[in-house]
């Protein structure tokens, strides 16, 4: 009957098998409300919650039955070239007759959210697609097989959706990172990875995982953020995007700093679109996540080491070999390690307007971390030199930070200006002033110059950005 993505037969043992009907499921008895059990609420409410989680069971028993009889005749060769429409309609009309095979009446909802599930299991990721599919998720947050976190709008909540059991999560896991040449197993517990519409995945399974396996998806954004678009959502003022766009267009170091989920990439990202499309410009990544818009960009991602230990590449690597491919800039997803004196050097020795974002909470720490990193990369050298490099490399740093109501500003602009003795000096253009909080929790502030001019007003006039003086003047 469904000849287009059937496996050929094998012979009589396999057909047999797949004409074996499955044992008919008992039918789902109705619930009995019992206000001893649940005395806080009223026995309606426990009757049709008790009816809906047996619904939820029944219907995932279902989903596993008809699973493994669409594993069976599917030919998943064949289904790689199919038509989404196509196999739609050919898992519906397998599914139906498994149905009537097990004696199963289902209502026309139910049926519909079965097909589509069963869609997602076979050509998705299962319980996940519905996230991913989600534009309002920035992120999704798996803690063992039961428990799927979202964050929206900065805030986190418990979803509703499960995965049948661990072995189920650890399935689609697999299907994930096998996918871009990975594994997870007890002996390499963990992977990162990217998925197929660029979102960063990162897994860690048992025995690591204590209690199921973790997975953290940052979705990535198909809309592309600009400058405009984070002036009207708040992240910053017009003044502060003029600023912005005569730092990045002077070709000044950046650095961009912050905590996790602070919106560092989106910010490099906006910045980057001030850079013009004559320019070489080269992106240096562990995971691929930076969409600039200009014509000459060369992006490059580092790799870790296979089963054996060998081939990894690392981004110092990438950091070292991308000196040699004539760049006007490089842009460092992340420094995070030993390639940060690679990158000091570069913004050193003729790659002006390199830009890359670090781990800190302020200015004054992010050029702590920084220090730090060059220590860690085992190169001695006197704290005064190494401070003298990062003064005379780096030109400005962007602070982000994530509030507590989960809204995301850009909390400070800061110009470093030299030395002063043994240590760098620094000036605050721009900040962020908290002035309270409102009922629902919601931060009152406003963004305020803080009257000092820039450091760099001369070099911007010679590049034609001829800055108005109001922009420094704070506001009383």
């Amino acid at each position: 009957m469904f000849s287009r993505f059937k496996k050929p037969e094998a012979g009589p043992s396999a057909s047999a098998a797949a004409a074996r009907p499955a044992a008919p499921a008992p039918a789902p008895k109705p619930g009995i409300s019992r206000p001893a059990v649940a005395p806080a609420r009223p026995p309606a409410e426990a009757v049709a919650a008790d009816k809906e989680k047996k619904r939820k069971e029944r219907l995932g028993e279902l989903k596993q039955e008809l699973h493994k009889r669409l594993l069976d005749n599917l030919n998943l060769a064949a289904i790689e070239q199919a038509s989404e429409a196509n196999l739609k309609a050919e898992i519906a009309a397998i599914s139906a007759e498994a149905l009537d095979e097990m004696s199963v009446a289902l209502s026309k909802e139910d049926r519909t959210t079965l097909n589509q599930e069963l869609y997602d299991e076979v050509m998705g990721l299962g319980p996940l697609e519905p996230l991913l599919k989600d534009e309002s998720v920035n992120d999704i947050l798996v803690n063992g097989p039961n428990r799927i976190f979202v964050e929206r709008n900065g805030k986190l909540t418990l979803t509703d959706i499960t995965f049948k059991d661990e072995r189920h999560l650890l399935r689609i896991i697999d299907k994930i990172v096998s996918a871009v040449g990975r594994r997870v197993d007890e002996s390499n517990p963990y992977c990162d990875a990217r998925l197929a519409d660029g979102s960063r995945f990162n897994c860690m399974v048992p025995p690591v995982a204590v209690d199921g396996s973790l997975v953290s998806i940052r979705k990535f954004k198909k809309e592309k953020l600009g400058i405009p678009d984070l002036v009207r959502f708040g992240a910053f003022t017009e003044e502060m995007g003029l600023y912005l766009q005569a730092a990045v267009s002077c070709r000044l170091n950046v650095i961009v700093s912050g905590g996790t989920g602070s919106g560092k990439t989106t910010t490099l990202n906006a910045l980057s679109s001030f850079i013009d499309n004559t320019e070489r410009v080269l992106t240096i990544e562990d995971t691929a996540e930076l969409q600039l818009q200009q014509v000459h960009v060369g992006r490059m991602e580092s790799r870790p080491a296979n089963v054996e230990g060998k081939g990894a590449v690392t981004q110092r690597d990438c950091l070292r070999n991308a000196l040699r491919m004539r760049p006007d800039r490089i842009i460092v997803g992340e420094t995070r390690g030993e390639e940060v004196i690679d990158m000091l050097q570069a913004m050193n020795t003729g790659h002006d307007g390199s830009m890359t974002t670090i781990h800190a909470n302020s200015a004054r720490d992010g050029i702590s971390r920084l220090e730090n990193m060059v220590a860690m990369a085992g190169i001695e050298m006197p704290l005064k030199a190494v401070r003298s490099q990062i003064a005379s490399a780096v030109n400005l740093i962007v602070q982000a930070s994530r509030l507590q109501d989960g809204s995301r500003r850009m909390v400070s602009i800061t110009e470093i200006t030299g030395m002063e003795g043994e240590v760098i000096s620094m000036q605050e253009v721009f900040r962020y002033e908290r002035l309270g909080v409102e009922p629902n929790g919601k931060i009152i502030g406003r963004f305020n110059a803080t009257g000092v001019r820039s450091h760099y007003s001369d070099r911007f006039k010679q590049w034609g950005y001829d800055l108005p003086a109001s922009i420094y003047e704070p506001i009383i």
